[in-house]
């Protein structure tokens, strides 16, 4: 078998595992019913500041069902380079305090030189360690062009507020490298 048959067959068979995953967080669509309800907010504007290299970033997520999220982010280092983000999500809590995530995402990179497109499955989970203490971690699977590889995330988050947080993240194997950063968000 040739490596590309290989990859495809990886691609598809984590896509389907995804989707399997997700499928249970689209099957009430009672939004009275505890059960499919979130506990955090999906709906937000984000703005970053990433370290080693520096970057900037924003992000945007919106609910688009009881159980699930549009998201759109892009980072970059202002040197003709880009790391745009497109794609959909699922969220449902795993208890009172913690909820599973997952997102499909489209990945457009350009570092300059040429234009690459992929695509980003990941799974994480969000938990409340106090009134106005989030933390979390992400791992994820990555494939643009040729290049296949595995990243991750964790994070801590502050609520100042109900409608503003300030946190701090280290994300590991992304599109600018490994990096530490920090973040605001807003409630929409």
């Amino acid at each position: 078998m040739n490596n590309r048959f290989i990859v495809t067959i990886r691609k598809i068979t984590i896509t389907a595992l995804l989707l399997l995953i997700s499928s249970q967080a689209f099957t009430k669509i009672d939004p009275d019913n505890p059960a499919i309800m979130s506990n955090f907010g999906y709906d937000y504007i984000e703005t970053r500041v990433n370290a080693s290299p520096i970057t900037f970033g924003a992000a945007i997520s919106e609910s688009i069902h009881p159980n699930a999220h549009a998201v759109a982010r892009i980072d970059s280092d202002f040197e003709s380079d880009y790391d745009a983000v497109l794609g959909l999500g699922f969220h449902a809590p795993v208890n009172n305090w913690a909820d599973l995530m997952g997102e499909m995402l489209f990945h457009i990179q350009d570092k300059g030189e040429n234009t690459n497109t992929g695509m980003e499955l990941n799974l994480g989970v969000r938990q409340w360690l106090g009134p106005q203490l989030e933390v979390g971690m992400i791992a994820g699977y990555i494939s643009i062009e040729n290049d296949n590889h595995w990243l991750g995330s964790a994070y801590a988050r502050f609520h100042s507020t109900e409608l503003f947080s300030l946190g701090i993240a280290a994300r590991i194997n992304n599109a600018y490298n490994d990096q530490l950063m920090l973040t605001t968000r807003f409630k929409l």
